[in-house]
């Protein structure tokens, strides 16, 4: 499994930002998925996660009605739209596969194949 994160930049606090997960040599559609970040000398943490299908998602509540998970099977590619960024949204953003069935996972430890990261700094 190999996952790519892109779409990280440079935005004003209150802008917007959509993230994509593309997978490669992998069948993208069995698997849930998740988004976690990690700030400068922060621990990894969860963002949000989405069940193979798309019919269930699961959010961290620091971004609870701002960011908004999805997947598009078809073109093995997992989004993250992130919107009214704030400047403690800073941090590199990853993808990430869970392991087993979608159980609402948000321990990094529950996931696997992480991508290489992409960078999201909010300036207020």
């Amino acid at each position: 499994v190999q996952l790519q994160a892109f779409g990280g930049g440079l935005v004003q606090a209150g802008g917007s930002l959509r993230l994509s997960c593309v997978a490669s040599e992998y069948s993208f559609g069995a698997d849930a998925m998740g988004w976690f970040r990690q700030a400068p000398g922060k621990e990894r943490e969860f963002v949000a996660a989405i069940s193979w299908s798309g019919s269930s998602t699961d959010y961290s509540d620091s971004v609870k009605g701002r960011f908004t998970i999805s997947r598009d099977n078809a073109k093995n590619t997992l989004y993250l739209q992130m919107n009214s960024l704030k400047p403690e949204d800073t941090a590199v953003y990853y993808c990430a596969v869970q392991a087993g069935i979608w159980n609402r996972a948000r321990k990094p430890g529950d996931y696997h194949s992480w991508g290489q990261g992409t960078l999201v700094t909010v300036s207020s």
